[in-house]
């Protein structure tokens, strides 16, 4: 079998390495002589004024670029309130089925779809953040997508924390209807 002149093998003998001398490195001075000729006088100046309206331009453009994009909002506060009363019906629909009913799956899959969407549009809004009726809505969502999540679609809501969901539901429609 051939070796391979690319692999290293140990060898019986150690060889020391020759040393390796540092070679003496000067230090540039920190200052550019200055140009000799007018034509290198003026190709200086040029750069300069090159950097000068390059740091000019960056530092009024690049605030546009690094400012925070405001999120897309509600066209209305309408739609907010229909949007909530939409979903405190479909939760309200969805958690008083009985667990024998052939649609519960696909009401629990409507449910989730319509709470994520809610949750996605107007979690992200800080005018409507400190509602009541965003508090308790979105305390409520969250209440049922965990006991789904974690439990399945056909699994009932314990009555403690069904009780908890639609006390949480009314007190949301409350506040919708006072404007909170």
């Amino acid at each position: 079998m051939a070796s391979s002149p690319t692999l290293l093998t140990p060898t019986s003998k150690p060889t020391t390495l020759p040393a390796v001398k540092p070679k003496p490195t000067t230090v540039a001075a920190s200052s550019a002589p200055p140009p000799s000729s007018p034509n290198q006088q003026q190709q200086q100046q040029n750069q300069t004024l090159r950097r000068q309206f390059v740091t000019l331009s960056a530092s009024i453009i690049s605030p546009l670029f690094l400012s925070p994009l405001s999120p897309a909002f509600a066209s209305s506060d309408d739609e907010y309130v229909k949007d909530t009363e939409d979903v405190i019906g479909k939760v309200r629909t969805t958690i008083t089925m009985d667990r024998n009913d052939p649609n519960v799956a696909t009401a629990v899959a409507g449910l989730r779809e319509a709470s994520n969407f809610w949750v996605a549009k107007y979690r992200r809004e800080k005018a409507l953040l400190g509602r009541a009726s965003f508090r308790d809505m979105y305390s409520a969502l969250n209440a049922v997508s965990g006991h789904y999540i974690s439990f399945g679609p056909t699994a009932p809501i314990p009555a403690k924390r069904r009780a908890r969901i639609l006390e949480e539901m009314d007190t949301a429609e409350k506040a919708l209807l006072r404007g909170r």
